[in-house]
Order: structure tokens, then C-alpha cells, then sequence
């Protein structure tokens, strides 16, 4: 499992008056609708607002989240599942979403919590979708570290 090495999670984070934008692809809605789960429970617990979004996949979470940011979110949370096929398209559209999340928020200046799963199988995005019997929650992860990014860049500034 991927999750060996990961961070515990700290102290809980006051993100009082941080907005965060939810944007979910709607592919595999077992899995996503657990990782929207784990974010939602993620930004409720350190206070931040939210509101969700839904897109058609993973493809389209850059746009959003570029247009949610330009509009006034301090941080966006990307949620995707992406499963590999017998065709190239699972590499183009997982470079290319991966790419745009990474180009946003470099553009921006602004944190996009990254939660787009790359899986070779359905099981695997079982296994990471915060689901009961799921060895991990992503969407949580995700969204937890997009507002202690949020929090930080905001501390930096003057």
C-alpha cells in the first residue's frame, strides 16, 4: 500500500474564514461519492466553508478549479478516479489533469488539493476512498491538505 510514510495527521487546523471549493468528477460514483465524503468531513472539521461541484471527469477538474480560484476560493479540493483500460486514454487524460491541477495552482498561487486516484483497478480506489473497510481516505487527505496549504500561504503574506 502507497500510504506507508504518510503524515499522521496533526493537531486539528482552525480554517475558520477559508472558502474551499469541492470539484468531483462523476465517473465511478461509489468511489468518488467517498472521497467527497472524506473531504466534506475534512473541511467540517477544521471549520472551513465549502460548496460542491460536480464535473463531468477528470479532465474537466482543471478548468474548474482555475475559474473557482479566479472567483474568490481560497483553495479548491480536485476529486477524480481514473481507471486504467486497455487503451492509452487512462495515460492522456491522468497527465493531463494532473498537469492542469499543477499548472492552477502555480497560476494562482492558490493550494488545489489533489485527489484525483490513478488505479489500476476498481478495488484499488475501494481501498483509498474512505469508505467502511478502506484502507485509506483520500478525499479527507486531500482536502485536509489544502487548507493547511491555505493557511500557510496566508501566514506568509505581509
Amino acid at each position: 500500500m502507497s500510504g506507508v510514510g504518510a503524515p499522521q495527521p496533526g493537531a486539528p487546523v482552525d480554517a475558520t474564514g477559508i472558502t474551499v471549493v469541492i470539484i468531483a468528477g462523476s465517473w465511478h460514483d461509489v468511489i468518488t461519492d467517498g472521497l467527497i465524503a472524506g473531504a466534506k468531513r475534512a473541511l467540517d472539521a477544521a471549520g472551513a466553508t465549502w460548496t460542491l461541484v460536480r464535473v463531468p471527469g477528470s479532465f474537466e477538474l482543471p478548468v474548474v478549479a482555475k475559474v473557482a480560484l479566479d472567483a474568490g476560493a481560497d483553495a479548491v479540493v480536485a476529486l477524480g478516479v481514473i481507471i486504467r483500460g486497455g487503451t492509452p486514454h487512462f495515460e492522456y487524460v491522468s497527465a493531463a489533469a494532473t498537469d492542469g491541477l499543477t499548472r492552477v495552482a502555480l497560476d494562482t498561487g492558490k493550494p488545489v488539493g489533489f485527489g484525483v486516484l490513478t488505479l489500476d483497478d476498481e478495488q484499488q480506489g475501494l481501498d483509498r476512498a474512505g469508505l467502511e473497510g478502506s484502507k485509506e481516505d483520500k478525499g479527507y487527505e486531500a482536502a485536509d491538505a489544502a487548507v493547511r496549504t491555505a493557511l500557510v500561504l496566508r501566514s506568509l503574506q505581509p
